[in-house]
């Protein structure tokens, strides 16, 4: 660990999130002195379980509330900017694609003009998705693939990464776009995401439920990988002058749903708990996989966590937490 964050002003949308818990929590650890921005108060939320919160400034609002970021970036003096918040549950963006185009889109839009307006921020990351790419026939999915999301979800993430990158294009805004694969860790409380759903399930002694048919297939990342990713991009992007690029983030592991659920039964000792196939699943991607070629080779990182290591540190995380009789 280096001294990069010392000290420094740092913004991060979204720190109630999975990652923008984890993420707040480690730049607290370096020494940053960070802002987050909250919509809705969640006890439960991991920022407040690792004692975060109590320990950054905290603005409360939404993404989509232009006059509050721009108060915010200059009233905290604001020199590094993580933007996370958005609405990232795909079966929530299905039933209510209104709401996740406001955040998602109209939230990015709003905050990267914030930023343009305001000299002190040289670097902005921000997260967009693997679900960018949309349905590509052609995998691993590299950052040349065209972004042609299709779904509500999808489709707000490639408005949202061309956005972006028309913020760099047209005013050399310091910006850089995370693509990722499906995040999973504790911390993660949207139990009808497969991991957090299957373990819990599993701890209360219950079959585990898949929505699709199990074959679809997806690209897992750990979250403190992802963490070590997003800190690492934004110190790269200012010591080498990398802004307006993309990059992938990913282990390079393959997996189907079904596949996932049944590791994770096997690695809780659960494998009488067979999972129950609702294949209920419409409008969603098939099948995903990322190549984290670049960012090995323009950045030099590379992952830490093997799926097992990442699906075990997961699951103690979800035993302590069920002990106190959460639901």
């Amino acid at each position: 660990m280096n001294n990069y964050w010392q000290n420094r002003n740092v913004f991060v949308t979204g720190c109630t999130g999975l990652l923008g818990s984890w993420l707040t929590d480690e730049l607290i650890r370096q020494g940053a002195n960070v802002t987050g921005l909250i919509r809705d108060w969640l006890p439960q939320s991991n920022l407040i379980r690792l004692g975060a919160y109590d320990k950054i400034k905290v603005v409360r609002g939404q993404i989509e509330d232009y006059d509050l970021l721009e108060r915010t970036l200059n009233e905290y003096e604001i020199d590094t900017v993580f933007h996370l918040a958005a609405q990232t549950i795909v079966t929530i963006a299905n039933r209510n694609p209104l709401s996740t185009f406001s955040a998602n889109i109209e939230g990015t839009w709003k905050l990267l003009e914030a930023c343009r307006r305001n000299p002190l921020v040289r670097c902005i990351v921000m997260a967009s998705s693997d679900k960018a790419y949309g349905d590509s026939k052609q995998l691993p999915y590299t950052e040349t693939t065209p972004l042609e999301g299709r779904h509500p979800y999808d489709a707000s993430k490639s408005c949202a990464d061309l956005i972006a990158q028309s913020y760099y294009q047209t005013y050399k805004l310091p910006v850089c776009v995370t693509r990722c694969g499906n995040f999973y860790g504790g911390g993660d409380l949207n139990f009808n995401r497969i991991v957090p759903g299957t373990i819990r399930s599993i701890l209360f002694n219950e079959r585990p439920i898949i929505r699709s048919d199990g074959s679809y297939i997806r690209d897992y990342f750990f979250i403190r990988d992802g963490v070590k990713a997003y800190l690492f991009l934004a110190q790269k992007m200012v010591e080498k002058s990398l802004y307006g690029e993309s990059f992938n983030f990913s282990n390079e592991i393959q997996m189907s749903v079904l596949d996932l659920t049944n590791k994770i039964l096997q690695l809780m000792g659960r494998e009488d708990l067979s999972p129950i196939v609702k294949n209920e699943v419409r409008g969603e991607i098939y099948h995903q996989y990322l190549s984290a070629a670049k960012a090995r080779k323009v950045l030099g990182w590379a992952p830490d966590y093997t799926l097992d290591r990442g699906l075990r540190e997961t699951i103690d995380w979800y035993r302590e937490f069920f002990q106190g009789g959460r639901q």
